[in-house]
């Protein structure tokens, strides 16, 4: 070789050389810009928090489907395009519309008004033509009643009264609590307040007191703490209901616990088993024991995300793993900042699966089956191949690089739901649920204990499953503590709120709540000066 083309290769070597140099520069300026800009959004995170939904403005949306017909091309396994949006059409009124009618089920109060001319000179002087009816909505306080029961006591006048004398009187009405100081419907009260309304106790306290009853909070934590045993073994009931389900959805947040010299961190567990029921459970930590305790007996598909704590769960084969693409989906929205073009890619292939699983939430489950089949699989084997095409391309621990190393890692688990047709596609239900604590935290800030996180739970569990079935709580809960005390132990499941408009139809439950006293002072059925019963 003469030295011109030895030459020529060393010019051609410097080069190239200073060639990657300039592109490793440049990696290395955007990795610095990349971290500039995280810790920047860090900071704004402490301060003002803008709009947290993961939803595509609407041009970004088009452009996404313009990315997906791209990646698919016009093929047979190209997903279906996003409708037109139609114009709603105006709806055929008689007469324009005005202030909605006011419920029927509210009570009425009657008020006549006369003119004035019409009070001077009598009724008689005048003849009625017709008259303006106006409703007004009014608000009275609550009103609290005190039941006072007298037992009269009793003895046969044919016989000479003696030491062994028979003295007869009524036995006391049963409560929720025995010898307590509250009924059932106050009870219920006062568990509704605390954890559906998210009151803590010092609010309940001042509220009772301008409803005219001064209520310590420490007499209403230690009914609740007595009302967590008498409910506990129903809950227990639920638990051991939920496990015989097919797949179950999980999820945990944090929540303080009082210490002695500053708060340790607990954590509630929020376990699904849909349309039955919804449980919660505390545990004083978050680890593999603590997964035991709530999930240990467990075996089925568990919806849930990717924390190693539940990787020993899956490890004996029992307890199938279903990943969640919500989860996966919102890496990358966070991407969308730093690699706009790559993240709406990704997104377009992934809300292509969002949009069909819109279109079957309420098919059989062998349609579902058929359609995830046919249609969500090549979106499925699409997207993975973009994702191993892209994975050596995108800069290490950059928002992108970290959303294609997470679906990557749950390739298997997020393919689970194409094996059965009653797989949800997401664990948003769990996450929904778990908001229960979430905005309750930030009104009572920490559990007492870790025997108030138990109780909690219990409550909230009730609460959760009461909404999941569409009943009233405080009904609900006034009539679960009118029966459970003398409910036969081996039926208890019965009360649980899946099953209790069903319940509500059997004779024995309808009469032992008829028979109850306090129920039928809440339902207005006794007055103040009721008779003898």
């Amino acid at each position: 070789m003469d030295r011109d083309a030895i030459a020529a290769l060393e010019a051609e070597n410097a080069r190239l050389a200073a060639e990657r140099e300039k592109l490793a520069a440049e990696r290395e300026h955007y990795r610095e810009l990349y971290l500039e800009t995280l810790a920047t959004c860090r900071k704004l995170e402490l301060g003002l928090r803008g709009q947290r939904r993961e939803r595509m403005s609407d041009s970004d949306a088009q452009l996404a489907m313009g990315l997906l017909t791209t990646l698919f091309g016009s093929g047979a396994d190209a997903p279906d395009p996003e409708p037109e949006p139609q114009p709603v059409r105006a709806h055929a009124r008689a007469k324009p519309t005005g202030r909605k009618p006011l419920p029927e089920h509210l009570p009425r109060i009657e008020v006549e008004i006369v003119p004035p001319e019409v009070q001077r000179e009598g009724l008689d002087a005048f003849e009625r033509i017709g008259e303006d009816v106006r409703e007004t909505v009014e608000y009275r306080p609550a009103s609290t009643v005190v039941v006072r029961t007298r037992k009269p006591k009793f003895v046969r006048k044919d016989r000479e009264r003696n030491a062994e004398t028979e003295v007869l009187v009524a036995d006391s009405l049963e409560l929720p609590i025995e010898g307590g100081l509250a009924g059932p419907g106050l009870l219920a009260n006062t568990i509704v307040r605390r954890w559906q309304d998210h009151l803590p106790l010092h609010r309940l306290e001042s509220i009772y007191a301008r409803e005219g009853l001064p209520l310590a909070r420490s007499t209403v934590c230690g009914w609740h703490k007595e009302l967590h045993a008498l409910c506990q073994p129903l809950v227990m009931a639920m638990w051991v209901d939920a496990m015989t389900a097919p797949y179950l959805c999980t999820d945990a947040t944090g929540v303080l616990v009082r210490d002695l010299d500053k708060c340790r961190r607990g954590h509630f567990w929020v376990v699904i088993a849909p349309a039955q029921h919804v449980l919660f459970a505390f545990t004083p930590r978050h680890d593999r024991n603590a997964v035991d305790q709530v999930l240990g007996h467990y075996q089925g598909y568990l919806v849930a995300d990717a924390h190693v704590v539940y990787d020993h769960l899956y490890a004996g084969g029992d307890v199938i793993e279903v990943g969640c693409w919500a989860h996966g989906r919102r890496y990358f929205f966070t991407a969308l900042l730093t690699e706009p073009d790559l993240a709406r890619e990704a997104l377009a292939m992934i809300n292509a699966l969002f949009r069909l699983e819109r279109s079957i939430a309420t098919a059989p489950r062998k349609k579902r089956e058929q359609v995830r089949v046919a249609k969500a699989r090549p979106i499925v084997d699409r997207f993975f191949d973009w994702c191993d095409r892209h994975v050596d391309a995108v800069v290490d621990d950059s928002p992108i690089a970290k959303a294609i190393g997470y679906v990557r890692n749950q390739r298997t688990a997020l393919h689970r739901f194409l094996e059965d047709g009653r797989l949800p596609l997401d664990n948003n239900i769990s996450e929904r649920e778990l908001r229960r604590e979430a905005v309750g935290r930030k009104n009572w800030l920490f559990v007492g204990n870790d025997d108030a996180g138990e109780v909690n739970a219990t409550f909230v569990s009730l609460l959760a499953s009461c909404q999941m079935h569409g009943l009233e709580p405080w009904a609900y809960l006034r009539d679960l503590l009118c029966l459970l005390p003398s409910w036969p132990a081996k039926r208890v499941l019965e009360l649980a709120p899946a099953y209790w408009n069903q319940t509500l139809q059997n004779t024995d439950a309808q009469q032992r709540l008829d028979a109850n006293i306090y129920r039928q002072v809440t339902l207005g059925q006794l007055d103040e000066h009721a008779g003898s019963r």
